[in-house]
């Protein structure tokens, strides 16, 4: 009985362990399209299909409910396949919400107007396709007012981590923060928008001072899935634990065995 979890690379397990932490007694079987990474330079229909065909394979392996750890996947594709019809006892679930929930001050499925909120200035690093979807500050806009967002697209971030270069990745977070500075000199928070860059939080917190809160996502989905799961039981379906890749197995284990520091085999698809 496992919850499938979907990214396009490797950067969904830093929510897969933050959701096995949190719910010892579940499974999860985590679906990493290796071998199409990284989605945040493709366009909102290829994401589509790519996350789609994902999709379906995770419930065609008895995942009846799946996760899009993936803020691309959650811009480009989560809208659109819930308003075009879910098959019948199947979910999809993205890691926006939860994370726009915890800045606007809301418990999960607070569906009041808009309110003001304490956070008035707000930085966003994500990848290019997720900053070219606005999806960020149209779901923040259904539940807050009056927030000024400064999106930084942060390119080259996730090619770097997933090639295992942190050197290269350390100069680049640094480099966008310094990009973001110029545009909102004093942001009172920022939003890590993307899944591998928890990888590099502390870089993210060291170049934008101590004083801005940084947000990330880990910790966050897995409480909204706790919360899914307890009034949703019957969703954990009938799949298996696992970690599958449509890319090169035996190197992508090798990259998030480093990442998670611990024995991950995945296997090819």
């Amino acid at each position: 009985m496992a919850v499938g979890v979907f990214d396009s690379g490797l950067g969904g397990l830093t929510v897969l362990q933050a959701a096995q932490a949190r719910l010892p007694e579940v499974d999860f079987l985590y679906y990493a399209d290796s071998a199409h990474a990284p989605y945040g330079v493709r366009d909102a229909d290829d994401v589509f299909e790519l996350t789609q065909k994902a999709v379906h394979a995770l419930w065609a392996r008895g995942c009846d409910l799946v996760i899009l750890a993936c803020n691309t996947a959650s811009a480009a594709a989560l809208r659109r396949m819930q308003e075009g019809g879910l098959p019948d006892g199947k979910r999809v679930l993205g890691v926006f919400v939860p994370l726009i929930e915890a800045l606007s001050e809301r418990q999960w499925g607070d569906n009041s107007p808009p309110r003001e909120v304490a956070v008035q200035h707000v930085a966003l690093f994500a990848t290019p396709a997720t900053v070219a979807s606005r999806a960020f500050q149209r779901e923040l806009a259904f539940r807050a007012i009056g927030v000024d967002v400064e999106a930084q697209a942060c390119g080259g971030v996730v090619d770097a981590i997933e090639d295992g270069d942190m050197i290269l990745a350390e100069a680049l977070v640094r480099s966008h923060v310094d990009a973001l500075k110029r545009k909102m000199p004093s942001p009172q928070a920022a939003i890590l928008g993307c899944t591998h860059y928890p990888l590099m939080e502390a870089e993210f917190q060291a170049a934008l001072g101590a004083d801005v809160k940084v947000y990330s996502q880990g910790a966050l989905v897995a409480e909204a899935l706790a919360d899914y799961l307890t009034r949703h039981p019957g969703m954990l379906g009938t799949g298996e634990a696992g970690y599958l890749t449509t890319g090169d197995a035996a190197r992508v284990s090798d990259r998030a065995t480093q990442f998670l520091r611990r024995q991950i085999s995945f296997v090819g698809v």
